[in-house]
């Protein structure tokens, strides 16, 4: 049912809990400022990553209603009489919007009556439909934000400083650190999903598992009729062991067996739709280059991608370099979504040499390269040199690896940084 939040301090929701308990997130921020400006803020990221949780509990959106389209009655509503129902609202955020199709030409025509910034909070766990819906009916009214799993600086309560990685870009320079920490192999083990990084290790492997059977499968059945669900779901496993790798359909679909080219490749999609996997584009400033090369694929959340690929001890597995990349994408990503929205990821390959992320600031361009040793060799900055020779607008270059606690110059503009300080 609808939530009156007038009233909250004294209705029992499911989506209610202790404020002592409650993570702040970063991306509320970005959404509070884009509803000074915007009748429509749409909000989107995987299933369970916290969106209800931050839509309900955030003190910024205290004084909207809430209602969710998993709410039958909801849905009644909405398509029984969804100009009376939105007409009858101030401020809303309606949660699972893009189940329903009949709210967005609904949206638009409560619009036309009140167009004040900050009216509707749309939020979903699916892409596609909320973009083709929006596209339809709301286009000039409404503006987009990726939420992610938590980040670093979430879990550990560090957000009341500006992002290392946005000022160090903006301002190079020589900084000694004291209190800071590694980046574990638990850290990645774990990841940022709310119901893994949060609760003790034994719940969370549970839940590990529940997601798979339950919200994968489940809006898996919502977007597609896909009869072999066996198939997508080894798919996905598959990609979780060549996550932080360069994506291959051709390979994939050989070692799957039985499925073929276009299925695999039409799996990867919806998988995308779900934000389930990224694909991160290959780093040319000449278009035909880059449509040529083959994307890198990650998977959204590092703990994910360590169950779905057997790995429960990551300090020792084959695959534990993918998996730090991984577990830096979505802190990188997480960071960029709520302070930079308008830079953009790539990564850079060329003659067998690899950046793990370059990051477009539309000023300037800045590589990444992720380490998770706690030493450094004299040719880990092989690759960046090659990418600030080969791209000319690329003048600093960020080696991070899990090594001492401060931050100093290799010279010609690369920087070694501790791991955890590029994501604090």
């Amino acid at each position: 049912t609808s939530v009156p939040r007038k009233d909250a301090h004294i209705f029992i929701s499911p989506y209610q809990i202790p404020e002592a308990e409650y993570i702040q997130r970063e991306i509320a921020g970005e959404i509070g400022r884009l509803l000074d400006a915007m009748p429509v803020v749409v909000v989107t990221g995987m299933r369970q990553v916290g969106k209800t949780t931050m839509l309900y509990n955030d003190p910024r959106f205290k004084d909207r209603e809430y209602a969710s389209l998993d709410e039958t009655a909801i849905q009644i509503a909405l398509r029984d009489d969804p100009d009376e129902y939105l007409n009858s609202i101030e401020r809303a955020t309606i949660d699972e919007a893009q189940k329903s199709r009949d709210l967005f030409p609904a949206v638009r025509r409560a619009l036309h009556k009140n167009r004040k910034p900050g009216r509707f909070i749309l939020s979903g766990s699916s892409s596609l439909p909320l973009r083709e819906s929006t596209a339809e009916s709301l286009a000039g009214d409404a503006v987009y934000l990726h939420m992610g799993p938590l980040t670093r600086r979430e879990l550990f309560s560090d957000t009341q400083r500006p992002p290392f990685i946005v000022d160090f870009i903006k301002n190079p320079r020589r900084v000694s650190l004291a209190g800071r920490k590694p980046v574990s192999a638990e850290d990645v083990l774990r990841g940022g999903m709310p119901g893994v990084a949060i609760p003790p290790w034994g719940v969370a492997r549970a839940w590990l598992s529940g997601y798979e059977q339950t919200y994968l499968a489940r809006d898996v059945l919502y977007l597609s009729r896909i009869e072999n669900l066996s198939g997508f779901m080894a798919t996905l496993e598959l990609l979780a062991t060549r996550t932080a790798q360069v994506l291959n359909v051709d390979q994939l679909a050989r070692d799957l067996g039985g499925l073929g080219r276009n299925t695999v490749g039409r799996y990867i999609d919806l998988l995308e739709t779900l934000f389930v996997v990224n694909r991160l584009q290959p780093y040319s400033r000449n278009v035909t280059v880059k449509t040529r090369k083959r994307p890198k694929v990650l998977l959204s959340d590092s703990g994910l991608a360590c169950y779905l690929a057997g790995v429960h001890d990551v300090s020792s597995h084959p695959l534990k370099g993918f998996m730090y990349e991984t577990y830096a994408f979505q802190n990188l990503a997480g960071i960029l979504d709520s302070h930079e929205p308008d830079w953009r990821m790539y990564y850079w390959r060329a003659g067998g040499t690899e950046v793990d992320f370059v990051i477009d600031t539309r000023d300037g361009v800045v590589g990444v390269e992720v380490k998770s040793s706690g030493r450094l060799n004299p040719d880990d900055a092989k690759p960046l040199r090659a990418l600030m020779n080969s791209a000319k607008e690329c003048n600093l270059g960020i080696l991070a690896y899990n090594g001492a606690a401060e931050v100093v110059s290799l010279g010609g503009g690369v920087w070694a940084t501790p791991l955890d300080t590029l994501l604090s």
